[in-house]
């Protein structure tokens, strides 16, 4: 049976999969465990990084229904759900740390050894010339993105670092087919950073003096 099918049946028994035509498609077009659905009218594509090949046919197939769960709207969880959640969890235990730049690594040691007693494996670091967030943590690629406009900005850096490197420490958590990051326990533990609302009080300065309204934080 293909892929997509038994990811189908196992999670819609009730419903007819004569109906549906779903396909799956591997692309080097996204990075690594990148994947998305397009849905047309009963047709389902399943895009998937190649990354997803080389994948236990049972994670893949929680993936692919994660996607299903946000299609049709609905709030279910598998086994297999569970396994693909437990796999995206533990991807940084393999990913080559390759990627490095010294500013923020001295930035990600510093936090590191101030917050968390320096337990904090160091994933790879890079900047990104968007303007439109200021810090991204992928963990796809294990790898924290800071925005650019906060490289003469020591202490709004740190600030930044500290919310990525909570996202690579705490991950998510799913339940009934929605992931969830920015948990209260997340929300605490920012709030420990030093200053942290005068931090908030110079990134809307910031924001301001950049003419953005619009930066978000992954």
């Amino acid at each position: 049976m293909k892929l997509t099918e038994q990811a189908f049946k196992e999670l819609f028994p009730e419903k007819n999969l004569e109906n549906y035509e779903l396909k799956i498609k591997y692309t080097d077009k996204f990075k690594p465990y990148n994947a998305n659905v397009r849905y047309a009218g009963n047709s389902l594509q399943f895009n998937l990084s190649r990354k997803w090949r080389t994948v236990s046919r049972e994670i893949q197939t929680g993936l692919i229904q994660g996607l299903m769960l946000k299609i049709f709207k609905e709030k279910k969880k598998t086994m297999n759900i569970d396994l693909y959640n437990n796999f995206i969890r533990n991807l940084h235990i393999s990913i080559p740390k390759i990627i490095n730049d010294p500013i923020l690594e001295d930035s990600f040691n510093r936090v590191n050894e101030n917050y968390f007693f320096g337990l904090i494996e160091k994933p790879n670091l890079t900047w990104h010339v968007s303007i439109r967030r200021l810090g991204s943590y992928e963990y796809g690629t294990d790898t924290i993105s800071i925005s650019q406009i906060l490289d003469t900005d020591k202490d709004l850096l740190d600030y930044v670092m500290y919310h990525e490197v909570l996202h690579k420490k705490h991950k998510f958590y799913e339940k009934n087919g929605r992931s969830f990051h920015h948990t209260r326990e997340f929300k605490q533990m920012e709030k420990q950073f030093h200053n942290s609302e005068e931090m908030e009080v110079r990134i809307k300065s910031l924001l301001r003096r950049k003419r953005s309204k619009i930066f978000k934080w992954f």
